[in-house]
């Protein structure tokens, strides 16, 4: 990246809630140029410097949700595209000239100090073109409402795949993205009960007592005696916060991504015998693999491409107390990786497109481009032909995905059944839409957008 130096930041004011905005709008344009330039926000802001990161985030997460306005109006006031790093500064403060959080005045001065500090001969661009905009803001904003990119800041090609997707629920999807989700819980059943893991989070302050005892009744249905209702805070926390996160009494996971493990160990008749050999596909960063290990004695094998991303299953099973077998490889590719003893149940948690979780990553949107679409389905289906064979007749296999588009999900599945005579449907969410987080906001428990299937194998051809 072709970024201005970043100044000394080891001033002893620097300390986390006291650091001047400018600094902050200063790792924001960073961020927001890093990712205009295709890096993952998440990356991004694992470089800056700890005391800076949670300032930076916030401010990242709401420029990135304002980014189609923003860059729009950045277009209207400077017609020629500036050096990456002051576009992105002015396309954050524009953004955030947008909203609420700060006072008008004091985010124009705030910005040009940061472009005093960082590019200084552009300072005085960007106290001219912020300052028109304060004088100009209404007809500007007007000139813009029939710009759907603008109005619903996600690029041209989403608009129009979840408007054919969703021709009902396009709207409500895209701003249900723009909204702020619900950090949700996953209480380890073999170390305590949901309701006592609530009271916990009651008597530390983290969790209001009337909403506690209203959240098993809302959001997303038990499928079973094996899966509570997740638990939902209306806040984040530091996970270092959570009553005995680091002894492995609760984990982070959407409500969502909970469906996967209760609905494979229960996918027949019986649920999964102890001992029974699962393969969690694509299990980095292992939430899933976990809920498996919880709920069932299981000999899991946890396999992922990316042997970094593979360090963080054993990070999250070695918290928790629980002991899978993990191999980097591809999962297309099981000749280089299959023992040649066929699997009881495969998890397949695809890669996919990530449009289901918008909401947590405001930067998937404007990271996607519309071909990585079609290029992603390929894959999906190479590595569901491919782990097919692994499985025992009268088997599982759950395929999922954190999408919302149809070619990622149930387009996949149909094609597969197709071509697949032993592969039968069998009763599965499908498509889960994040839409009642916009719809209903008491129902704290909805999760993001995914997709499940899942397919048994008939003893056809066995």
């Amino acid at each position: 990246m072709s970024l201005p130096a970043r100044p000394p930041t080891s001033s002893p004011a620097n300390t986390p809630g006291s650091l001047p905005l400018w600094q902050l709008l200063s790792g924001c344009a960073d961020a927001v140029a890093a990712v205009s330039q295709g890096h993952s926000l998440t990356d991004v802001l694992a470089e800056r410097p700890p005391h800076e990161r949670p300032g930076v985030q916030a401010l990242s997460f709401t420029v990135l949700r304002r980014l189609g306005l923003a860059r729009a109006l950045r277009h209207k006031l400077v017609p020629k595209t500036p050096p990456p790093w002051v576009d992105a500064l002015l396309q954050s403060a524009l953004a955030l000239a947008c909203g609420t959080e700060y006072n008008e005045h004091t985010l124009v001065d705030q910005a040009v100090e940061a472009a005093k500090r960082r590019a200084k001969p552009a300072s005085g661009l960007v106290n001219a073109v912020l300052r028109r905009f304060l004088r100009e803001r209404t007809e500007l904003l007007a000139s813009l409402e029939s710009d759907p990119v603008a109005s619903f800041n996600h690029p041209a090609w989403w608009i129009k795949r979840l408007k054919k997707d969703w021709p009902e629920h396009w709207q409500a999807i895209l701003m249900a993205n723009q909204e702020q989700p619900p950090m949700t819980l996953r209480v380890n059943q073999r170390h305590g009960t949901v309701a006592a893991y609530r009271q916990r989070l009651v008597e530390t302050d983290l969790l209001d007592a009337d909403l506690a005892q209203a959240q098993p009744d809302t959001g997303a249905r038990p499928l079973s005696p094996s899966q509570p209702d997740p638990i939902a805070l209306p806040q984040g926390v530091p996970v270092a916060k959570l009553p005995g996160f680091e002894q492995g009494d609760v984990s982070v996971q959407d409500a969502a991504a909970q469906i996967a493990a209760p609905l494979l160990i229960h996918a027949g008749a019986k649920p999964l015998p102890a001992g029974a050999r699962v393969l969690d596909a694509c299990a980095a960063p292992g939430g899933k693999t976990a809920h498996l290990l919880e709920l069932a004695d299981l000999d899991v094998t946890a396999l992922d491409a990316d042997p970094q991303r593979l360090t963080r299953v054993t990070e999250t099973l070695s918290r928790l107390g629980l002991k899978a077998r993990t191999i980097a490889a591809d999962a297309s590719q099981p000749d280089t990786w299959w023992d040649g003893q066929p699997f009881d149940a495969i998890l397949l948690d695809a890669p996919c497109s990530a449009s289901g979780i918008v909401r947590r990553h405001p930067d998937v949107r404007w990271l996607r481009r519309e071909s990585d679409i079609d290029a992603l389905a390929r894959t999906q289906d190479a590595i569901l032909q491919a782990l097919w064979p692994l499985l025992k007749p009268g088997g599982h296999l759950l395929y999922c995905t954190c999408s919302v588009f149809k070619t990622e999900g149930q387009d996949r599945i149909d094609a597969f059944l197709q071509r697949t005579p032993d592969a039968q449907a069998r009763p599965a969410p499908g498509h889960l839409l994040p839409v009642v987080e916009y719809l209903d906001p008491a129902r704290h428990n909805r999760g993001d957008g995914f997709f499940y299937a899942l397919l048994s194998k008939t003893t056809q051809g066995a």
